[in-house]
């Protein structure tokens, strides 16, 4: 498991990109995309990506939550899952109901542990959070608790931690 930690545009999606593709070799090679796509804005970022790894051999799933009923259809394949954020804010705030940030944090570490035992690989891109300094309304301050929970899961799960500061990776485990 490689987790890439990175602010907004700071290149991880691009490294991410080659960190899978590399650990493929011959395998399979899945692309997960987690965003709902909402509006023009999201339509925009969804094409960029789309069009950011055309021709490099991606079969894209679209999966915004339970990610964990993926594992059937990606056994002994490479997976990148793009991005942990959206998955962790889909899963957060299904429906009408905003769930509790370390029941949702706990159910997604479990879920990403059980694709990770199906796949041959797992490339995870996630955010930075809480670098800004803001304090957001409630719901943001719990998603954002939610997140960095997770994100502190995954990072003592995987093999390798980088964090792309200004398009430059940084090994930190």
């Amino acid at each position: 498991m490689i987790l890439i930690v990175g602010g907004s545009a700071s290149g991880k999606s691009a490294y991410a990109e080659q960190t899978a593709i590399e650990a493929a070799g011959a395998r399979k090679l899945y692309y997960c995309a987690t965003m709902q796509i909402d509006g023009e804005e999201g339509l925009a970022r969804a094409r960029k990506h789309q069009k950011q790894r055309q021709g490099k051999g991606f079969c894209t799933i679209e999966r915004g939550r339970d990610i964990a009923g993926l594992a059937g259809r990606i056994s002994g394949g490479v997976v990148l899952l793009e991005c942990l954020s959206n998955l962790v804010a889909n899963e957060m705030f299904a429906g009408d109901v905003i769930y509790a940030p370390l029941a949702v944090a706990q159910k997604v570490y479990r879920e990403i542990c059980c694709l990770n035992e199906c796949a041959a690989g797992l490339v995870i891109v996630t955010n930075n959070v809480f670098e800004d300094g803001i304090v957001y309304d409630r719901a943001t301050m719990r998603y954002l608790e939610a997140l960095a929970a997770v994100n502190c899961m995954l990072a003592k799960e995987a093999d390798t931690v980088t964090e792309i500061v200004a398009g430059i990776p940084l090994t930190v485990k």
